[in-house]
């Protein structure tokens, strides 16, 4: 289960016996065979009312019902006081709902120990069985925020630390790897005591005696530290774990370091008060938005999967795709691009995503290198699709003063459709030649019948239809609409296969069981993407802390000054490039959480960027990290996957992103395009940008049929037309750019034919009115 990305991929390509097609090999429950197997089921499905019982029942069901009508129409025999009653049950939930989480686990564990046979099954009964609690907690808080969301955030952070432990244990203990063991169980007890610590004590460290600690809590705290540099290290690799590393060693070494950058130096005693004591660095703010907001998005996606979404999505896109050349190439895009939205890691989405799609590429006749290159386009894409923008969107809503989560979804809409305009028509420029199956037959395996086709689209239809309900319309908090979709996802993922099952004659008994099933997994999916998820967000929220704490914005923000000499455009060029070095090897929140911290201020108050548009431009620069050489994350797993070279890779993702790379140039010069309104401005400034976006794509990717010195001439002047149409600050230049552009397409559609002369005679002589 380890998820380091430093460790190679082999190639994976598609079996010879692939049966009933690509669909047909997901990972589900495993289960023990047998009798056995049985027994663990009812383990999880006895798991589920059981838990809800335990969190909610002595904190929200029965004192609700205590103080209200039906408390007060109890026999006074009974109760002489109800509404007392509810209210001393309240003052002690916490007590009550720890003394029953405390017996609850040590009974799942004596019935893992005993149902279980080896490490590996037990490791994998363990992280299912506690993934549901883990998630009643997460439900119980977003419906009722009983407490602090600091407090809150200590005890999530603790326990999806555990969790993730789990979940890496078995290949160590299997391989006998004792010195791992000892590390992941230390981090794992260490992250348990630390959390439950401060949980406890949350009122006086978070409050009463913020700023000072204790020797055994300045102890704790660097025993925590080190746990989180593991963890980080073992999710992320060495890379990340460098970003960590520097970033604490720049609060120690500010006396040491040149110009601007200087500071005068942390000690360590405040640097583990920022990170830990203090219920900040690894506790802040980011955590609690991953706990808050971000973590029951990521239980919906799991629930997603674990319902079996990814196999309508792919039937879907295949379906739609049948209508052009390159129609197994848009599937990938529509498919990753669609999962990858509600995903925080373009990395993860593209390992996720292309186990699929880039065997199904490569099955026809697409080139290794291509289809890596597409994956990782399509998976980057996906993080600034609406609504949820792979999570960037909660973070950018958290950061920005005065805006709304809706905000910033509507907001993203005119970029993300030229984005993926651009996408789609590159991806058939370069993929169309190479496809030598269009039509796809056999990919899918069993057709899927309309009626199942309307039952399966209204089951993850309606959940969706929820969230942009209550967040657009109702206007509620983004917490109560992820509660309202991941419930309402868990209703319809089990009520709709028992309507199936009703018209198809089948058991109702035998398909509930299967859709709890399923619930039960994706509680487990949902676990196991939040979890790295968590981790790098509370290592950066540390990292962000410490240079807050340095004051290093404000030198960014001379030094860009300095650097840029006050010329807007090489700033931002800067600013670009800083964006990028700043998320190498970073999933999308931790890359932009970072860059709008220390980037964006320096856009808005010296260069008089508006909020939305400098966030919006450090947000689509720095996911440009993943697919930007020599780091390149997102490229590198998709082209371990596909089995093609690393460069040439890059270079396809490269060719298809082309605009990716202008665009957020277009925000801070058209700040119209990110202004949330639908307007002439906003709309027109929308449409030339996707002009120069497609102009640019044509350049670089359309093979032209002329001479070298007439194709590179036309490359380079639809690349500078489209450049100019996208950004330029006059409209009228973009609109003269995109004049040009129509004159280049023009010659060029004139010049390819085999008597250019003669085409040029008759259109001149049909402008003149002369018959040809």
């Amino acid at each position: 289960m380890a998820t380091n990305p430093d460790n190679t991929t082999d190639p994976i390509d598609p079996t010879e016996d692939s049966g009933g097609g690509l669909l047909d090999d997901e990972e589900s429950l495993e289960l023990a065979p047998g009798d056995r197997g049985r027994r663990q089921l009812w383990l999880y499905l006895l798991s589920l009312p059981f838990w809800f019982l335990v969190i909610f029942l002595p904190t929200l069901i029965v004192p609700n019902f205590l103080s209200g009508a039906y408390g007060a129409s109890l026999p006074a025999l009974l109760f002489d006081d109800p509404a007392g009653l509810a209210t001393a049950i309240e003052e002690s939930a916490t007590t009550i709902l720890g003394v029953g989480a405390g017996l609850g686990v040590a009974g799942v564990s004596a019935l893992i120990l005993r149902l279980g046979s080896g490490i590996e099954e037990r490791l994998r009964m363990a992280l299912v069985s506690f993934s549901i609690p883990f998630w009643m907690i997460v439900m119980w808080y977003s419906y009722t925020q009983l407490m602090p969301r600091g407090q809150y955030a200590v005890a999530f952070l603790g326990g999806i630390l555990a969790l993730y432990v789990i979940s890496e244990l078995d290949d160590p203990l299997i391989e006998r790897n004792w010195v791992e063991v000892a590390l992941l169980v230390g981090s794992g007890l260490v992250s348990l005591g630390t959390s439950g610590y401060l949980f406890v004590n949350y009122q006086s460290v978070a409050i009463d005696t913020v700023g000072r600690a204790t020797e055994p809590q300045l102890a704790m705290a660097f025993a925590f530290t080190l746990a989180m540099i593991y963890l980080t290290w073992r999710s992320f690799g060495i890379t990340f774990l460098a970003v960590v590393l520097v970033g604490i060693g720049y609060g120690f070494a500010g006396p040491f370091m040149p110009g601007a950058l200087s500071h005068g130096g942390l000690s360590g005693t405040r640097m583990l008060r920022i990170l830990v004591v203090s219920v900040d660095g690894f506790y802040g703010f980011l955590t609690r938005l991953v706990a808050a907001w971000i973590a029951l998005f990521l239980l919906y996606a799991g629930l997603l999967k674990a319902y079996g979404a990814f196999d309508l999505i792919l039937r879907i896109a295949v379906r739609s795709a049948k209508y052009v050349d390159s129609g197994i190439a848009q599937t990938a895009v529509v498919a990753s691009a669609v999962i990858g939205s509600v995903n925080g890691s373009q990395t993860a989405n593209a390992g996720m995503t292309g186990s699929f799609t880039i065997p199904l590429m490569k099955e026809n006749g697409i080139k290794p290198e291509t289809a890596g290159g597409i994956e990782a386009v399509a998976s980057t894409s996906g993080q600034v699709l609406p609504p949820v923008m792979g999570a960037g969107a909660f973070i950018m809503a958290n950061l920005i003063t005065g805006i709304t989560y809706v905000d910033v979804i509507v907001s993203g809409l005119i970029p993300a459709a030229i984005l993926v305009v651009s996408i789609v028509i590159a991806v058939h420029y370069v993929a169309a030649p190479q496809i030598e199956n269009p039509e796809m037959d056999g990919l899918i395996g069993d057709q899927m019948d309309r009626r199942t086709m309307v039952l399966e689209s209204v089951k993850y239809g309606v959940p969706l239809f929820i969230l942009i309900y209550v967040l657009g319309i109702l206007q509620y908090t983004v917490m109560t609409a992820a509660l309202y979709t991941a419930v309402s996802m868990v209703v319809f993922g089990v009520g709709v296969p028992q309507i199936q099952a009703a018209l198809d004659g089948e058991s109702h008994k035998e398909t509930l069981f299967d859709t709890l099933k399923q619930t039960v997994d994706g509680f487990r999916e949902g676990v196991i993407v939040v979890a790295p998820v968590t981790i790098i967000l509370a290592a950066i929220n540390g990292v962000v802390d410490i240079l807050m704490a340095t004051g290093v914005p404000t030198a960014i923000s001379l030094t860009l000054l300095d650097l840029s000499g006050g010329i807007p455009i090489v700033a931002f060029v800067l600013a670009m490039i800083i964006c990028i070095l700043l998320g190498l090897g970073m999933p999308t929140t931790a890359a932009y959480t970072v860059v709008a911290l220390l980037v964006a201020p320096t856009l808005i108050s010296q260069f008089l960027v508006p909020d939305i548009a400098a966030h919006f431009f450090v947000f689509y620069a720095a996911i440009l990290a993943g697919l930007t050489p020599p780091i390149a994350t997102c490229v590198a797993v998709t082209c371990g996957i596909s089995g093609g070279g690393f460069w040439g890779s890059c270079k396809e993702a490269l060719r298809i992103s082309a605009p990716l790379f202008v665009l957020p140039f277009a925000f801070v010069y058209h700040p119209e395009l990110v202004s949330g309104t639908f307007n002439y401005a906003s709309l027109s400034a929308g449409a030339i940008a996707m002009v120069g976006a497609l102009a640019i794509i044509h350049g670089i990717n359309y093979r032209f049929v002329f001479g070298r010195g007439q194709t590179y001439g036309l490359r380079v002047a639809f690349f500078v037309a489209g450049v100019l149409a996208m950004v330029h600050p006059s409209q009228i230049v973009q609109i003269g750019s995109i004049a040009a552009v129509g004159a280049l397409y023009a010659l060029q559609i004139v010049i390819g034919r085999p008597n250019p002369l003669g085409a040029l005679r008759g259109a001149a002589g049909t402008l003149s009115g002369r018959k040809r």
